[in-house]
């Protein structure tokens, strides 16, 4: 049986990564049956302007694994900052520390993420932070409390970062086990139109 999360990767028709290894193998569920879930799943229809809109949307949602509620605040905090309104939505969701844990190569997926923030394991500037949606800040340091290192979850890890390469903003120091932000979120690919969902939540 499909996990729901990848049910959501094929009715939206894209790789969102929500199972990180498994989406990188012949395992994935869109690469299995390229179909939208259900009964009359076969093809995709051409939508709305509106549609199309809520489809962007929901790529971002189910991406970042965050509620209807929490993407509104994320829109209306974006839209009240100087800069581009699109740019802004995307360096706040990619500043979640879960997000970071994420692309710091500590966890698999976004959502595994989440529960090792919620769990204590993560220190941001040597104190423990367990709010998967707090935002980090250029300067912090991220690490793995020292406790933790030798939970079962973070076995190898060590050896894994050292042939990891992450993103442009995030230093790794593979040895020490935690990262450094160095910079704004930049240069990385998003599977969603950010310009449409500035204008969903627009309207």
């Amino acid at each position: 049986m499909f996990d729901t999360r990848e049910k959501k990767e094929r009715s939206l028709g894209t790789k969102l990564f929500l199972k990180a290894v498994r989406c990188n193998s012949p395992k994935c569920a869109t690469v299995r049956r390229p179909t939208r879930p259900g009964l009359h799943g076969k093809g995709y229809k051409n939508f709305s302007e509106f549609g199309q809109q809520l489809r962007e949307k929901q790529k971002v949602r189910f991406t970042y694994g965050i509620r209807e509620a929490q993407m509104e605040k994320i829109f209306q905090k974006a839209s009240k900052n100087p800069g581009v309104t699109g740019e802004m939505i995307i360096s706040l969701l990619e500043r979640r520390l879960d997000n970071v844990i994420y692309r710091l190569g500590f966890a698999a997926s976004r959502s595994i993420g989440r529960q090792l923030v919620s769990h204590g394991h993560i220190l941001i500037n040597g104190r423990k932070v367990t709010i998967p949606s707090y935002g980090v800040k250029v300067g912090d340091i991220i690490s793995i409390r020292s406790q933790s290192q030798n939970h079962p979850v973070f076995k190898d890890l060590a050896d894994k970062l050292k042939k990891y390469e992450a993103p442009v903003w995030l230093a790794l120091d593979p040895g020490k086990l935690e990262g450094r932000i160095i910079s704004e979120p930049k240069d990385f690919e998003a599977p969603f139109d950010i310009n449409q969902i500035v204008d969903f939540y627009a309207k």
